[in-house]
């Protein structure tokens, strides 16, 4: 999946560090997170919370994941609480 992702600033209660190469969390279309997938984004340098930036994902659970998240225009990443979201683009 190829999403614009945005990362909540530390202002808006987003991460204090960046996100990095390897870093996954739940993702979820529900803000309330009824349900949630693993997702990993696939940052090629660190990504500092406030920015955007259009990245692919995978997912632990693959098309599976891929189909319920696609049932939004976007989906929200959760890390305790969250911490940005990402608009579809295919």
């Amino acid at each position: 999946m190829i999403a614009d992702l945005r990362l909540y600033s530390s202002e808006e209660g987003g991460k204090t560090q960046p996100l990095v190469l390897g870093y996954g969390c739940p993702c979820s279309v529900d803000e309330n997170t009824r349900e949630a997938w693993d997702g990993y984004p696939l940052v090629d340098s660190p990504m500092m919370p406030g920015e955007t930036r259009r990245v692919g994902f995978i997912f632990l659970s693959g098309n599976e994941a891929v189909e319920a998240l696609s049932t939004n225009e976007c989906f929200y990443l959760l890390e305790g609480k969250l911490i940005g979201e990402a608009r579809i683009v295919r």
